[in-house]
C-alpha cells in the first residue's frame, strides 16, 4: 500500500491561480478506487471499440465483479471464449453488447453463444 499526497484544493483548468502550500492528507488509490477488493480486478484494453466511452487501447480498467450488471453499464464479458468490453443493453429477453465506436456493430447474445459477464467497469486509468 502506497499513500501519496492529496491536495483537496481543486486545480483550475482555466487561468492559473495561487497554489496552496499545504498538504491536506494522504491518498491511497486503492481506498479511493476500489470498493470491493476481493471482487475487483484490473485488465488492460486492446482495441478501439470503446473510444466513444473514453476507453482507449492501452488503458487499464478497474472491474468489480460484485456490482450488478444492469443495462447501460460498461461490462467485461467473455463471449465464445474471448474477452470483450462493451456497453450492456437489455431489451426484454435480449442481451446486446454495444460498441462505443461507429465502426463496430452491436453484438446480440443468442442462446447458442457461450456468454458470461465477468464484471462492471468502475474506473478507467488512461495515460495522456
Amino acid at each position: 500500500m502506497v499513500k501519496l499526497p492529496l491536495f483537496l484544493s481543486r486545480i483550475k483548468a482555466g487561468f492559473p491561480s495561487a497554489a496552496d502550500d499545504y498538504l491536506d492528507k494522504n491518498l491511497d488509490l486503492n481506498e479511493y478506487l476500489i470498493k470491493h477488493p476481493a471482487a475487483t480486478f484490473f485488465v488492460k484494453v486492446k482495441g478501439d471499440s470503446m473510444t466513444g466511452a473514453g476507453i482507449s487501447s492501452g488503458d487499464i480498467l478497474i472491474v468489480d465483479r460484485s456490482v450488478e450488471a444492469k443495462g447501460g453499464k460498461i461490462v467485461v464479458a467473455v463471449l465464445n471464449g474471448e474477452f470483450t468490453v462493451k456497453r450492456l443493453q437489455k431489451r426484454k429477453d435480449r442481451v446486446i453488447l454495444l460498441a462505443e465506436n461507429p465502426e463496430y456493430e452491436a453484438i446480440e447474445v443468442t442462446p447458442g453463444m457461450d456468454f458470461e459477464i465477468w464484471g462492471v467497469v468502475m474506473h478507467v486509468i488512461h495515460s495522456v
